[in-house]
């Protein structure tokens, strides 16, 4: 499958779980990963970055959702990416609307299986 060069994934930024109690899983994840959160937003994200610049994340859900897991693909355009991907039938959440959080713009999709992952631009411009 042909992409354009706006939409296409440069990295997978992180791997996620959302989740119900983010206070009770950081604290289960500190103890499991060894080390504090590399950032934290109170009652909304704990991430994790490994040296390697792999990073791991929790996500409190603000949706009436269950517990669940995905992945941020890298993109340089949310906005292009998620244009691109409805035009393929992809389905997002609130119809594509893209969440701006002070570290990066995300909208969350999800796959033929119902599988969720999240188109992703951090706005330090890093990738991975």
């Amino acid at each position: 499958m042909a992409t354009s060069t706006t939409t296409k994934v440069r990295a997978m930024d992180a791997a996620y779980y959302t989740v119900k109690d983010l206070e009770k899983e950081t604290e289960f994840y500190k103890g499991l990963l060894g080390f504090e959160p590399t950032l934290t937003v109170p009652n909304i994200v704990s991430e994790w970055t490994f040296p390697g610049s792999e990073t791991f994340g929790l996500y409190k859900s603000t949706e009436n959702i269950s517990s669940g897991s995905g992945v941020m693909f890298a993109v340089e355009d949310v906005k292009a990416a998620v244009a691109a991907a409805q035009a393929r039938g992809v389905k997002f959440e609130d119809g594509g609307k893209i969440e701006d959080t002070p570290g990066c713009e995300m909208a969350f999709a999800t796959d033929p299986e119902g599988l969720s992952f999240i188109i992703h631009r951090r706005k330090d411009g890093s990738f991975g």
